[in-house]
């Protein structure tokens, strides 16, 4: 076989340099080894590489051929060594998050560009589910942290960090009845007969009861569903502020003013993982990065 990993190196190395000496000098070689090594590849190649008629290498019509893919390859290659350093280091094969559906336009998820570009063959995926799904999941295995909202109390296994916080508006269309608020702010018994869209993946006890105001409830496991059902006038919902507040501005949705509570409610973040099952590298990278972002952001008390 003629390219190996080592003359492929050597291949390019000329052709960056120029000539046998200077990619010696880059690769800490003698000339005489380049010059036997491109000799044996062009042998085993039966292809003249470069032009020796001057005291230059300059690369032939073949050499600028092969030129693209090896260095396709070289990168490959490349590529291929940081992984498995990674790998030795504690990289996970996968990074698995789960992730209450409300938490995936905020802050939440721009770590992991940084991520991407540290370990670019690590594979990462997101799972939307509600916090007792995201807590069953982290459980069982089947994800290594859990984005939620913040509970009364913490499972002994757990630990956590504050990951900021969420403001979610009360919103409503123009015309819907909850809209009528802003004239004359609503009861809670008025309240209760009016439809209440919830961002859950499985029922209703599966979001923060505080936001759960209204007896007649649809389901939807998508912000973005939603805040279309909401614009169609189907019913209101309590929405991440990021995305609602420019529909706002614009006139397109309107705050849902109540008369015993503020239309806006701030729940704080947590990122849950098990105490005693060792976070992988993409993991505890997440999290100091994490911790960065939150610096200096407001403490609940």
């Amino acid at each position: 076989m003629a390219f190996t990993s080592e003359s492929l190196k050597v291949f390019l190395a000329v052709v960056d340099s120029g000539s046998f000496s200077a990619a010696a000098r880059k690769l800490g070689r003698v000339p005489s080894a380049i010059n036997m090594a491109v000799s044996q590849l062009e042998a085993e190649l039966d292809l003249l590489l470069f032009d020796r008629s001057t005291r230059k290498a300059v690369p032939t019509a073949a050499a600028k051929a092969l030129e693209p893919q090896a260095r396709q390859v070289a990168s490959q290659i490349n590529l291929l060594d940081a992984h498995a350093l990674q790998l030795h280091q504690g990289l996970e094969r996968r990074l698995i998050l789960a992730m209450a559906p409300e938490l995936q336009t905020g802050v939440w998820s721009r770590p992991l560009s940084i991520i991407a570009k540290e370990f670019p063959t690590l594979e990462i995926e997101i799972r939307s589910a509600s916090h007792p799904e995201a807590i069953r999941m982290l459980h069982e295995g089947r994800v290594q942290l859990a984005l939620g909202f913040e509970r009364p109390g913490l499972d002994e296994r757990e630990t956590f960090l504050e990951a900021g916080s969420q403001l979610l508006v009360a919103v409503a269309s123009p015309d819907h009845p909850a809209a009528a608020g802003k004239k004359s702010p609503l009861s809670e018994e008025q309240l209760v007969d009016i439809r209440q869209i919830i961002v859950a993946t499985g029922g209703p006890t599966d979001s923060d009861p505080r936001v759960v105001l209204s007896r007649r409830i649809w389901l939807s496991d998508s912000y973005l569903a939603t805040l279309d059902l909401v614009q169609q006038g189907l019913g209101w919902a309590y929405l991440p502020q990021p995305l609602v507040q420019p529909l706002i501005t614009s006139g397109a949705l309107t705050e849902v003013v109540f008369d015993y509570m503020p239309s806006q409610m701030r729940l704080w973040v947590d990122i849950i993982w098990v105490k005693n099952r060792p976070l992988g590298l993409a993991a505890s990278r997440y999290l100091s990065l994490m911790r960065k972002i939150v610096e200096g952001e407001p403490r609940r008390v």
